[in-house]
């Protein structure tokens, strides 16, 4: 692999450079696989400069896009239907709802319109979150709008799991869309994937997206589990580090990748019986993915102890920082909830 596609030895590898060796990865074993969007070429490399090193090791699959969403996703549902792993990539999430009805009326239907007879191996990015200081159209957290689409997946990147891995598995080996959710903190990050002073992890499937656990060292009394995925997943694990330490309130963390379909059988067997559960997502609260949580483990054979949903407010997303931190959920507002649930 070249020096633009994978960093170097000596430093952990940040999220944007797991998801750009994917990339490439997906590239180099299958001539299939393609790209369309915006300003993907080098030097370049797309917005968030995940897609560096491509267009020049493989030129012609690197395929720039008008801007125009719902082309991008129609010609890469096109290209797909004709034997192509095709890889959409919408500059910033919040553009997404405008290419909806390519999404939901046509790439997730095609393979039950016509009895499983075509397959639509589509692999959409699409940037979210906020916390950048973007501001209300270009911070939000759309992916709630696509769960529980029939032919839709939904996949979030988070800082536990394999990314690369992640994207490079759905590119060459699913045969359905998939709305790939890239939190746009998390770009910067490094991934936690072996050795942490404090916590230790576990996975809790035989495959690359199943749910990962975070679990204090040492720790076998853990009152309460909060559920989380993407951006949320460090300021829970910050909220579960500070409440042990400030009020010895021990908690697991589970952060998952797969939001839909929801795995509802695993996420039950995942939570001991009688833990407080608090679900802590990125967008507002009304008809959010913590919604479906709650919903799913209350109607399970085994419901836990009390529940609580932690999300944004009720408004759109300010610029400033002050601000914006107000909107959006906090480490904070983590712990206030699992106080609340434990009362």
């Amino acid at each position: 692999m070249s020096a633009a596609a994978a960093p170097a030895a000596s430093t952990p590898a940040r999220i944007a450079d797991e998801l750009n060796a994917g990339l490439h990865e997906a590239f180099e074993r299958s001539p299939d696989v393609l790209i369309l969007g915006e300003d993907l070429h080098d030097p370049i490399g797309g917005a968030f400069r995940v897609t560096r090193g491509l267009s020049t090791r493989f030129p012609g699959r690197v395929i720039a896009t008008p801007i125009s969403e719902s082309l991008i996703v129609g010609l890469s549902t096109g290209l797909a239907l004709r034997g192509k792993r095709a890889v959409a990539e919408i500059m910033f999430g919040d553009f997404v709802l405008l290419a909806a009805d390519q999404i939901i009326n046509v790439a997730a239907k095609l393979h039950g319109m016509f009895r499983g007879q075509v397959q639509v191996p589509l692999t959409l990015r699409v940037p979210m979150g906020g916390r950048r200081g973007y501001g209300a159209t270009h911070s939000q957290s759309l992916e709630k709008h696509f769960l529980g689409v029939p032919g839709l997946g939904v996949v979030a990147v988070s800082p536990l799991h394999q990314n690369g891995a992640m994207l490079r598995t759905l590119i060459l080996e699913s045969d359905h869309p998939t709305l790939f959710v890239e939190n746009k903190t998390l770009y910067g990050e490094a991934s936690i994937e072996s050795e942490h002073p404090v916590w230790e992890f576990s996975t809790l499937g035989a495959d690359v997206f199943a749910p990962r656990r975070a679990r204090l060292r040492g720790v076998t009394s853990a009152r309460a589990t909060i559920v989380t995925y993407g951006g949320m997943a460090r300021p829970s694990l910050e909220a579960a580090e500070r409440l042990a330490v400030d009020d010895e309130i021990f908690c697991d963390v589970l952060v998952l990748a797969r939001l839909s379909p929801l795995d509802r059988q695993g996420l039950s067997a995942a939570i001991p019986a009688g833990h407080a559960v608090i679900v802590a997502e990125e967008g507002p609260l009304s008809n959010g993915i913590g919604a479906e949580v709650v919903a799913s483990l209350a109607g399970s054979a085994r419901p836990p102890g009390r529940m609580r949903r932690v999300a944004a407010l009720e408004a759109p997303i300010p610029c400033a920082r002050e601000l914006e931190d107000r909107v959006l959920p906090q480490a904070g507002t983590v712990i206030a909830a699992v106080h609340e649930a434990l009362r």
